[in-house]
């Protein structure tokens, strides 16, 4: 059913309707309006955790259906893709439920709490042959895939090194109360966001193999809630550090931070060759920095994202107008549905996911252990 690529319709199943949810059904709702697809989205079922959040949900984003049961979402033979953007802790089961019914399966990030988990859910989907795909929508951006062009074409030349960044300033200040982001079960700014600029590292220059990280908790305790004048330990990391080596044998350093006080969204990469190096900021996602010059010419020219930077020209005819977050997620929809309809794979899978959630784990055992450890040998 999932791989029916003569469906002219494709049933959608979203469980939760948060942040992440809108934007999931935002996509879904807009992506036939942008991309030449074999078959049009149609918005079946939402399931959140009680019917009244359902029905509220499935009548602000458009779902046919609510129901406060995702195994009866997932039962339902209308629903052909299932997307979870539920708490991290319920990915698991749902995911190995939908992938039981032989679903499409798109999931937000993290994959699961844990590698070993995100693996269990790798082998499921590989076993049953089944589309997965996970949201590190922050890929989709055609100025990493023009940078990803660059280096692999050898336009900088040998890569010699890589510095990435992703830093935010959410959790800057210390009555900031718990969520499930301080949840051991959140894993912290490492896993929080770190796991984005991990992804975007193995996306540009390729598998991390080993890592040497320092995880600290910068505010030892937060309120209980908002409001409260009761607080409990931080056990997570507000940021980390890391020396990192890849396959290749690039060394590069990676940075998560979640009080990074001043920055909003510096998700950001610099990757040095023997020729040049090329740099990039989510904070101005529409641009990407290149060096190539010497001598009098040297120095980074601005490359302004346009419609030769495919899919920019699905959204506008002209540079200099700008994608957005939710485009991203839009071309990431796109991408999942032509995976969907052919059978092929949606990069990054679940298997992808996985190696990026090792490599969060690979890095908090290091911390712990004071050294260096193997990626492959931490989990």
């Amino acid at each position: 059913m999932a791989q029916n690529s003569s469906k002219t319709s494709v049933g959608i199943g979203l469980i939760g309707s948060g942040f992440m949810g809108r934007c999931h059904a935002n996509a879904f709702t807009a992506v036939a309006g942008l991309f030449d697809l074999p078959m049009t989205p149609v918005k079946q079922v939402l399931a959140d955790h009680s019917q009244e959040a359902a029905n509220a949900g499935a009548r602000a984003l458009g779902f046919a259906q609510a129901t406060a049961d995702w195994e009866a979402l997932i039962a339902d033979k209308a629903v052909d893709i299932v997307a979870i953007t539920a708490p991290n802790a319920l990915h698991e089961p749902m995911a190995l439920a939908a992938i039981a019914a032989g679903k499409t399966v798109y999931c937000e990030k993290p994959l699961s709490t844990t590698a070993a988990s995100a693996l269990t859910m790798t082998k499921a989907a590989e076993e049953a042959g089944v589309v997965t795909c996970v949201g590190f929508n922050f890929l989709r951006n055609p100025m990493l895939r023009l940078a990803r062009e660059i280096i692999q074409a050898g336009e900088i030349g040998e890569i010699t090194g890589f510095r990435g960044r992703h830093a935010e300033n959410y959790m800057s200040d210390p009555d900031t109360p718990h969520s499930f982001r301080t949840d051991p079960e959140g894993g912290g700014a490492l896993a929080d966001i770190g796991s984005h600029i991990i992804s975007m590292a193995r996306f540009l220059i390729g598998p991390i193999v080993e890592v040497s990280a320092d995880c600290q908790t910068i505010f030892a305790d937060r309120p209980v809630r908002a409001g409260s004048t009761q607080r409990r330990p931080v056990v997570v990391d507000d940021v980390t550090h890391a020396l990192v080596r890849f396959d290749s044998g690039v060394l590069g350093s990676l940075e998560a931070n979640w009080a990074a006080t001043g920055r909003t969204m510096d998700l950001s990469f610099e990757v040095t060759g023997t020729r040049g190096a090329v740099a990039f900021s989510q904070e101005r996602m529409n641009e990407l920095h290149l060096h190539t010059g010497q001598g009098g010419r040297a120095g980074y020219r601005r490359i302004e994202a346009g419609p030769d930077h495919e899919p920019y020209g699905r959204f506008c005819p002209a540079a200099g107008h700008h994608l957005g977050f939710n485009d991203l997620k839009i071309i990431e929809v796109a991408d999942l549905l032509m995976a969907h309809a052919t059978g092929g794979a949606c990069s990054p899978d679940f298997r992808e996911a996985w190696r990026v959630q090792q490599t969060v784990e690979a890095m908090q055992a290091s911390s712990q252990e004071r050294r260096w450890l193997s990626v492959d040998k931490a989990s």
